[in-house]
């Protein structure tokens, strides 16, 4: 069974509370959130003050994905804001070291992700560590967008990897998402599916949670 994280940044904005029951009550196991700055990506989303708003509205884990300079900065206040996992990128601190140290120690699960153009083997040194690893398929920034096939090798290097040396880390891919792409996802190792349009964007978003938590 998959485990399906449906990216709110797809989701409608004036009734997120009840967007957010929809796809539980449909069997989403977790709840994707997109924190953006418009420093690291052009876009710019939603903080911790909005997500500690949403926590007493679910039980889903929160599954925050920060495309943010200087996460280390912004640790504690998603600690306060009730979040599960707490991922960050290789690519927007110079200390990735103590960023995982910051949020392991905060109580919070780690992840680490890089974008597509970045070598997946740069996570090398970090693996025994992280608790998720967030493969994009897109160019982070905006949902929307057409999956890039060639992450998957991604994938596959995660999960080999994982099997030899007995790794902890779940494996995740965010971005272009839908009933066919995250068939082939699976099939080379991702673990949890990133949803956002194909969720939230379904004529019936409850039918559309159940497919993928049936894969």
């Amino acid at each position: 069974m998959a485990v399906l994280a449906p990216s709110l940044l797809a989701a409608d904005f004036s009734c997120l509370g009840k967007e957010i029951k929809t796809v539980a009550e449909a069997g989403a196991q977790w709840l994707h959130l997109d924190v953006m700055d418009f420093h690291f990506v052009p876009n710019l989303t939603f903080g911790a003050c909005v997500i500690q708003k949403l926590r007493p509205l679910t039980e889903l884990i929160f599954d925050a994905h920060l495309m943010v300079e200087e996460p280390e900065k912004y640790v504690e206040s998603f600690r306060r804001a009730g979040v599960d996992y707490l991922t960050f990128h290789l690519e927007a601190t110079k200390e990735p070291q103590k960023t995982i140290d910051l949020i392991k120690n905060a109580g919070m699960k780690c992840g680490l992700s890089v974008k597509p153009k970045t070598d997946i083997e740069a996570l090398a040194p970090y693996l025994e560590q992280l608790d998720l690893i967030l493969i994009m398929s897109v160019e982070p920034g905006f949902g929307g967008q057409s999956f890039m096939a060639d992450t998957l090798t991604k994938a596959a290097w995660l999960k080999e990897q994982k099997t030899q040396k007995d790794y902890p880390y779940l494996i995740e891919i965010d971005g272009g998402i839908n009933r066919e792409t995250a068939q082939k996802a699976m099939a080379n190792g991702v673990e949890v599916l990133v949803a956002g349009t194909a969720v939230f964007g379904a004529k019936d978003v409850a039918e559309e949670v159940k497919y993928y938590v049936s894969l």
